[in-house]
């Protein structure tokens, strides 16, 4: 491959080097651009322009492809858990038995929060959204991790583990009047996850392994995505050496959008709008296909790939699997499968290559569960948890510049106040 691409600018010619990656993905390396010719480029929405290289995730939109440093997500759903996944995007390889072991042994260690953070909560108005509130606890979490807990890096990121779902869980309480549930060191993470959030008090609370399974998984799938809006959110503060706790915070401010990570909700609500309008799918095919009409059927489609979504065929097959299993007579997943059915049949989704998304299935499988739909994009942040620490931790590791977008300035020229 050529390693150096030749340009005129304005009657002058210019050099600039080709990068590539290990996929033969080329870049044209414009660092000194600006410094060489005095222009820079316009890109927005940055579509076009790689602002790293890292080696955590890798996505190939045209074939459906998703690697966990190197690993096809296919392999690791199969054969890996939360925990193992997390350790893998932290440190680059699995883990083998002994230092999973003491990996988890560690999250449990840190398996609980001050009694301040507590007080916090209670004094929030219980109308808070709930990813309004994670985001704060998050942000504030350094006050309370004294100089005794360790706040050593390696500590940070299994302080954040180990808290961000105590946090959650709490959130999710308060919103619907039950007093917090404490953690457990007995159980596995994804079950302790569970029991925080659904225990009841003076009851016993016992942990259903295909729940636990389910949410495990979709934790899994959600663990990392490459650059999108949330990680490069959480890299950009890294970059400014911004603390982890505060960067974390950040990209889960990031993604409580509804175009990132409140998209899983929008399908929801738009499934159970259609079934409360009588749920002829043809019709409501039909008007998504309208440009006219500002129906858009969620779920469908991805920035990215241009392809089957991977992740999307894992998690209608969890959904099958739990809706099975528990017996659970549920409409919504009926008629997801026939709009799936029915769209990906249409030439015109073909066309377009607009395919279900894992968006389209895991909101089922959170409602399944018993998540309400305000805290869906809560668990979306607890699975992509360790994929935000890994590129912080890629940032600073690999001594990153500090982020700073140029702009094109569209204003007044200098004028005076009069």
């Amino acid at each position: 491959m050529c390693r150096i691409v030749n340009f005129n600018i304005n009657g002058c010619n210019y050099k600039l080097p080709i990068v590539g990656g290990t996929y033969y993905e080329k870049a044209i390396n414009i660092s000194k651009l600006r410094e060489n010719t005095g222009f820079i480029t316009f890109d927005p929405g940055f579509k076009n322009t790689g602002i790293v290289k890292s080696s955590i995730s890798f996505i190939d939109g045209e074939k459906g492809i998703l690697l966990y440093r190197g690993y096809p997500i296919e392999q690791i759903i199969k054969k890996c858990s939360f925990i193992e996944t997390s350790y893998l995007l932290l440190n680059g390889e699995l883990p083998n038995t002994a230092q999973l072991k003491s990996f988890s042994e560690r999250i449990k260690e840190f398996n609980s929060i001050n009694k301040d953070i507590h007080q916090i909560l209670d004094k929030s108005p219980v109308f808070y959204h709930p990813m309004e509130m994670l985001s704060s606890l998050t942000c504030i979490l350094t006050a309370f991790i004294t100089k005794k807990d360790g706040l050593k890096e390696k500590d940070m990121y299994i302080h954040l583990l180990a808290k961000l779902p105590i946090l959650a869980a709490l959130t999710y309480r308060k919103k619907i009047g039950l007093p917090p549930s404490t953690s457990d060191k007995n159980l596995y993470y994804t079950s302790n996850i569970l029991k925080m959030f659904f225990s009841v008090p003076k009851k016993y609370y016992k942990n259903d392994p295909i729940i636990t399974d389910a949410l495990d998984k979709l934790l899994i799938l959600h663990a990392d995505h490459e650059q999108n809006c949330s990680t490069t959110t959480v890299r950009l503060l890294g970059s400014a050496h911004t603390g982890l706790f505060a960067s974390v915070s950040a990209g889960i401010s990031a993604l409580w959008g509804r175009l990132h990570g409140g998209a899983n909700q929008a399908v929801i609500e738009m499934l159970e709008n259609i079934l409360k309008c009588g749920g002829n799918i043809r019709k409501w095919v039909e008007r998504a296909k309208n440009k006219k009409d500002p129906f858009r059927l969620m779920g469908f489609g991805h920035r990215i790939y241009k392809n089957f979504d991977p992740r999307a065929k894992i998690v209608k097959e969890v959904a099958e699997n739990i809706i099975s299993e528990l017996e659970i007579d549920d409409p919504i997943l009926e008629l997801a499968k026939e709009l799936e059915e029915i769209a990906i049949q249409d030439p015109y989704f073909m066309e377009k290559k607009l395919y279900p998304n894992i968006d389209f299935y895991s909101g089922i499988i959170y409602q399944a569960i018993g998540i309400p739909k305000e805290m869906f994009t809560v668990m979306f942040a607890l699975g992509r948890l360790p994929g935000w620490m890994a590129h912080w931790k890629e940032v600073r590791l690999n001594r990153e510049p500090i982020g700073r977008p140029r702009q094109i300035y569209i204003g007044y020229k200098k004028r005076n106040i009069d």
